[in-house]
């Protein structure tokens, strides 16, 4: 995963998690914006969520940013 999109994802998360607390969930869907406008970062994203993790649609965000920071240790 490109580092840009690693740094949008926890950036993303920790804002739902002081938001609404430890219990959200997000999709994928939650790291862009309405319009379409980076199909190639949505597509990385889709297909880590998806495809690597086979994740449902909605999954807490503690668990997300988990997935991320250890993928970003190997």
């Amino acid at each position: 995963m490109r580092p840009s999109l690693r740094e949008k994802i926890i950036a993303t998360c920790n804002k739902k998690i002081d938001a609404k607390g430890e219990n959200v969930g997000l999709s994928f869907y939650a790291f862009f914006s309405n319009k379409n406008d980076d199909p190639e970062q949505l597509m990385e994203a889709a297909s880590w969520w998806i495809l690597t993790h086979k994740l449902d649609h909605f999954e807490k965000a503690h668990k997300i940013k988990a997935l991320v920071i250890a993928e970003k240790i190997k």
